[in-house]
C-alpha cells in the first residue's frame, strides 16, 4: 500500500504546474483562484491539477459556501522525503565503501612500491 502512495505522490508532484500549486500552498492555504492567479491556464486546468494533487493525499481542499480552500497535507509529503532519504543514506553508504576499497587498494600499490 506505501509503494501505491508514493506512486501517486510522485506522479502529481512530476508536473511543473502541480509543484507550484504545492510550493505556494507551502506557505499557507489557499483559495482555488489564487492558486490559479499566477498560472497561465484556465481554471478547468487548475482545478484537474488539483484533483491530481487530491487524489495523491498531498493537497487538500475544503470547500466553504463558494469557496473551496487548499492546503498541503504534509504526512505525504513526509513519506515521500523518507523514501528519498533512505536512498540517499543508502548510496551514501555504498560510496564510503567504495572511498575505502579505493583507499585500501591505493595504499597496497604504494606499499608494492607503485606510484599513486
Amino acid at each position: 500500500m506505501q509503494a501505491a502512495a508514493l506512486d501517486r505522490t510522485f506522479h502529481a508532484l512530476s508536473d511543473p504546474t502541480r509543484r507550484a500549486m504545492v510550493q505556494r500552498l507551502a506557505r499557507g492555504p489557499a483559495s482555488v483562484s489564487e492558486l490559479a492567479r499566477p498560472l497561465s491556464i484556465s481554471l478547468p486546468a487548475v482545478m484537474q491539477h488539483l484533483q491530481v494533487l487530491e487524489a495523491s493525499g498531498v493537497v487538500r481542499s475544503e470547500k466553504t459556501g463558494r469557496v473551496r480552500t487548499c492546503s498541503v497535507e504534509p504526512k505525504m509529503l513526509t513519506l515521500a522525503e523518507r523514501w528519498i532519504a533512505d536512498r540517499r543514506e543508502l548510496w551514501e553508504r555504498r560510496l564510503d565503501r567504495l572511498g575505502q576499497y579505493l583507499e585500501e587498494t591505493r595504499d597496497e600499490d604504494e606499499a608494492e612500491g607503485e606510484p599513486k
